[in-house]
C-alpha cells in the first residue's frame, strides 16, 4: 500500500510479522540511502535530509517498530531492542530488493546501522553515517532520555506540544519555525481524552531494562571495515568526546566531524550538515 505526498511516497510492509511504515524519496533507480531516526522520534525527522539528497539518491526513511505510523509491539520485552530492529531492517531491504546501500542513522538509528553492518547486512552497507551515536554511550544521558521518553507528557493543544518539543529538543540546534511545526505535526498522536502526546509506544524504553547493555557495541565496532562518518554534537552529553576520539583509531577508524551549536543530536536540517553527509556519501 502506498500514498503519494509532495516529495515522497508513503508505504507499509510486513517485516518480522509487524507492519512497518516508511517514506520513499527520489528516483527509483538511483543509489539508495537508508535514513533511520532516533529513539523517540519518527522517520519524518529525515525529511530535510531526504529532500536534499533526493536529486541523486533514493532515500528510504522507516518508522521503527512502536514509533510513528509503524505498528506497536505486542511483545515489548522481546521486540524493543537493537537485535529485533536489525531483523526488521534486514527484512525491509530484502523486500525492497536492495542489495547495496548507504546508511545514515541518528542516535538509535546509528546503533541499528552499526549492528546491521556487523551482522545481517555486512557487505551490503557501503557507507555508514552515525549522527551523534557511537559504540558506547554515556550512562547519565541514557538515564535522562529514558526519563522523559518513558513518561511522555500530554497537552491540550498542538501549540503546547510544540513548545514542549522546542524545550526538550533544544540540543538539536537551530530549526526554523516551519521546521519546529513540521517536527510537531509529524510526531504526535491524540489520546482518547483528546490531548496530544508524542507518537510512540512508551513501552519502547523497556529496552533499557531488559537489555541494559544494548548500546555497548565495541565488539561489533572493531569488526567493521567500511567507511564511517561520525557527526558529534559539540555539546553532546550522550556521545562523549573521548568516545568519538576512540572511534577515530579503533575498528573502521571513523572520520569525526564536530557540529557546533548542537548537543544530542544535530537535526540534519541546515546546509553545512547536509553537505557533510552528501560529500561523505560521494566518497569525499
Amino acid at each position: 500500500m502506498s500514498v503519494t505526498s509532495p516529495g515522497f511516497t508513503s508505504h507499509y510492509l510486513r517485516c518480522a510479522g509487524r507492519e512497518i511504515h516508511y517514506t520513499d524519496w527520489g528516483p527509483a533507480g538511483a543509489p539508495v540511502v537508508i535514513a533511520w531516526h532516533g529513539l523517540a522520534r519518527t522517520g519524518r525527522d529525515m525529511d530535510a535530509l531526504a529532500a536534499f539528497l533526493s536529486d541523486g539518491y533514493r532515500v528510504i526513511c522507516p518508522d521503527t517498530l512502536g514509533r510513528g505510523l509503524s505498528q506497536w509491539s505486542p511483545d515489548p520485552d522481546r521486540e524493543y531492542c537493537l537485535e529485533f530492529y536489525v531483523q526488521l531492517a534486514t527484512e525491509l531491504v530484502d523486500q525492497l530488493q536492495l542489495t547495496r546501500f548507504h546508511w545514515v542513522g541518528t542516535s538509535m538509528g546509528g546503533a541499528i546501522g552499526t549492528l546491521a553492518a556487523a551482522s545481517t547486512l555486512r557487505g551490503r552497507i557501503e557507507r555508514l553515517v552515525l549522527n551523534d551515536n557511537g559504540p558506547s554511550l554515556a550512562a547519565p544521558a541514557i538515564a535522562r532520555i529514558r526519563a522523559y521518553a518513558g513518561n511522555p507528557q500530554a497537552f491540550d493543544t498542538v501549540t503546547e506540544l510544540e513548545q514542549y518539543f522546542r524545550q526538550v529538543y533544544k540540543p538539536y540546534g537551530w530549526l526554523s519555525d516551519a521546521q519546529w511545526r513540521l517536527l510537531t505535526e509529524t510526531s504526535l498522536r491524540r489520546l482518547p481524552d483528546g490531548r496530544v502526546t508524542p507518537h510512540y509506544d512508551p513501552a519502547m524504553v523497556r529496552q533499557f531494562v531488559t537489555r541494559p547493555d544494548d548500546y555497548e557495541r565495541w565488539t561489533e565496532w572493531d569488526s567493521l571495515s567500511l567507511p564511517v562518518l561520525c557527526l558529534r554534537g559539540e555539546d553532546s552529553d550522550l556521545l562523549l568526546a573521548e568516545t568519538a576520539e576512540a572511534m577515530r583509531v579503533r575498528g573502521p577508524c571513523a572520520a569525526v566531524a564536530t557540529i557546533a551549536g548542537c548537543g544530542h543530536a544535530p537535526a540534519l536540517n541546515v546546509p553545512a550538515q547536509l553537505e557533510l553527509v552528501r560529500r561523505f556519501l560521494e566518497g569525499h
